[in-house]
């Protein structure tokens, strides 16, 4: 490491073994909220983007009000709304629901996966939506059923138009998991704001939060550059 950075370590306390412990924690907070959230989300998005097509509104309009809603307010309401709404309802203090939710971890994780899932939800329907209408009549010739279709020929190809912009919402969702510290939870930012409290040194403490998201966000573009890479591969070119 260069001597000019050992030296401006040495000289700020802010860089100590318990900091940069409190920063691993909420690393590692931030990391769980945001991966259950999208593969949580994910696994609900699917069924629900392929039931989002179907032609009776009584199977895709309740689908459309649920992605219009959570796509038309803010997450950070949201949050607030579940986190607090929750210990509102009457009786649920007296059930195992609230040994649950009484934790913040959990109200922040549905909070999240219902935002995630909505903008999924939107994004892998347009990707079905733009399914060229040849693959599906020739899988119709071939004789392939609606379930067939779906998983051989409908799915795998909206995978490939949709993983741009699912590593976009991907990333959103990273950045977004930033708000979970307003409900007590000690992820980044919250870790942050308590060794800011502690040292007043706001621009210590929350550039380099800033500096582990842009390694996380760096990390996130390349595996899905990798996995696009890999989705893709049939249309290149072949050699010589």
């Amino acid at each position: 490491m260069p001597e000019f950075i050992v030296e401006w370590l040495n000289q700020n306390d802010i860089f100590t073994a318990g900091t940069l412990l409190h920063y691993w924690d909420g690393l590692v907070t931030t990391v769980q909220l945001t991966f259950l959230s999208l593969l949580i989300g994910l696994v609900c998005a699917v069924p629900l983007a392929v039931l989002r097509t179907s032609r009776n509104p009584l199977v895709s309009g309740p689908i459309w009000m649920y992605t219009y809603l959570f796509r038309g307010t803010p997450l950070l309401i949201q949050l607030y709304v579940i986190y607090y709404g929750v210990a509102q309802i009457e009786g649920i203090q007296d059930t195992f629901w609230w040994e649950i939710f009484r934790e913040p971890f959990y109200p922040a994780l549905l909070a999240f996966t219902l935002n995630t899932a909505a903008y999924t939800t939107e994004i892998i329907r347009g990707a079905i939506m733009a399914t060229p209408a040849g693959e599906i009549e020739a899988a119709k010739a071939y004789g392939m059923s609606w379930f067939l279709r779906i998983r051989r020929i409908i799915l795998p190809s909206t995978a490939r138009r949709a993983v741009q912009a699912y590593s976009n919402e991907v990333i959103f969702m990273l950045h977004s998991s930033a708000i979970a510290s307003v409900v007590t939870i000690i992820d980044l930012t919250g870790a942050a704001r308590n060794i800011y409290s502690r040292y007043y040194a706001p621009f210590e403490a929350f550039i380099a939060v800033a500096l582990i998201y842009m390694v996380l966000t760096f990390t996130v573009v390349y595996g899905f550059r990798k996995l696009e890479q890999h989705l893709l591969k049939h249309l290149k070119p072949a050699n010589g």
